[in-house]
């Protein structure tokens, strides 16, 4: 159980006097000040927009354009981190890809920030695959936008998602994975496969059954708790850099999972028995992985580009050498590799490492190859 607290995924309460979600939305749309996490750009637009994917769920994106754009521009759909919302990570990619030439949308996962979806903090692989799936959708509709240079940025365990949205979806023309988690992975195998075993996942089963019958007799949906607070002082370093980003001004917000008390302690239980990255080796299309070299979750990005290449990479492959990012590169597929950057680095501009000029250049040059 002491896993669950430091994975940051976590529960929300489903009580009888809940809002519906028509009012829900209507709410948050009214409501169009600015409560990011990151300052605002002068060089783009920005709007709120509505979509919807089709398990009826209405998905709340905020919508970056360069200012005085003209004819059709390539478009972009971002998510994640796993347990954040649009006002953080996923935004501040979005705004910056905006400032390069993008149109771009970051958008609240179902069931999370301003999105629909009764009751709150539910996820799977199949649902939140989809999200991103609308999100394409929804861009190819876009006058503005060319339906013919879509990609997607899936940031944390919104990576592994973005990589199996793109092995079910051919509009999607190019991937981009941050500082990637694979959920399923880790919720079946724990960290660095700690609890791989029969006897551990059948443990997890267990308490998850008896979670389901004690929140169906109560009513309600227990939650696990986001980001641990206070932070123990011998909790792991990269759950640290959480708490540092999460929980203080840096990066908290009021309606991220991760900032407050995170999903259902059984939100997340479909992730044990799907594999995301099953059929990552039939991605046709470009894919770049960006993870930083001390990232605890570095091994997430080198295990999915051994998936989608077929290798097997050797770690003098991976380590930077002095201070230039390392690049792999196997066919469409390449994993870089920053130089000291941990898991957090990449979530936002505080240690300036993020290589946004990069991923435009790998969007212009995917979206060549169409």
């Amino acid at each position: 159980m002491k896993k669950l607290l430091y994975l940051f995924a976590a529960t929300a309460m489903f009580v009888g006097c809940a809002k519906t979600n028509d009012q829900m939305i209507n709410e948050h749309m009214i409501n169009e000040s600015w409560d990011k996490v990151f300052p605002k750009s002068e060089k783009v637009e920005h709007k709120k927009v509505t979509f919807h994917n089709r398990f009826g769920i209405t998905l709340v994106a905020d919508y970056y354009a360069p200012k005085n754009a003209q004819g059709k521009l390539p478009a972009l759909a971002v998510s994640g981190p796993f347990g954040a919302v649009k006002e953080q990570s996923s935004g501040l990619y979005a705004q910056h890809m905006a400032e390069l030439g993008f149109i771009a949308i970051a958008f609240d996962p179902s069931y999370t920030g301003e999105s629909s979806g009764e009751p709150r903090r539910m996820a799977s692989p199949d649902l939140n695959t989809e999200d991103f799936l609308a999100a394409v959708d929804f861009l190819s509709t876009l006058p503005e936008a060319d339906e013919k240079q879509i990609g997607i940025i899936g940031i944390c365990g919104w990576g592994g998602m973005a990589i199996n949205a793109a092995a079910l979806d051919p509009r999607i023309k190019g991937t981009v994975a941050v500082t990637m988690y694979d959920m399923s992975k880790v919720s079946r195998e724990g960290y660095f496969g700690s609890t791989d075993s029969k006897e551990a996942r059948m443990e997890q089963r267990r308490a998850m059954a008896a979670q389901r019958t004690e929140d169906y007799k109560n009513g309600t949906y227990k939650r696990a708790g986001g980001v641990i607070d206070p932070l123990p002082e011998d909790a792991p370093w990269f759950v640290k850099d959480y708490h540092a980003y999460y929980k203080c001004p840096r990066g908290y917000h009021e309606r991220s999972g991760n900032s407050t008390d995170g999903w259902n302690v059984i939100g997340c239980q479909s992730f044990m028995n799907m594999p995301l990255l099953s059929y990552a080796n039939e991605i046709e299309t470009p894919v770049l992985l960006i993870h930083g070299e001390k990232a605890h979750s570095r091994y997430f990005s080198e295990y999915a580009f051994e998936k989608m290449t077929g290798t097997s990479l050797k770690p003098e492959q991976v380590t930077p050498c002095g201070t230039e990012n390392k690049s792999i590169k196997i066919g469409n597929k390449e994993l870089l590799v920053i130089p000291g950057a941990s898991h957090v680095d990449l979530y936002d501009d505080v240690a300036g490492v993020i290589p946004y000029d990069k991923i435009a250049d790998f969007f212009n040059k995917a979206f060549l190859d169409k």
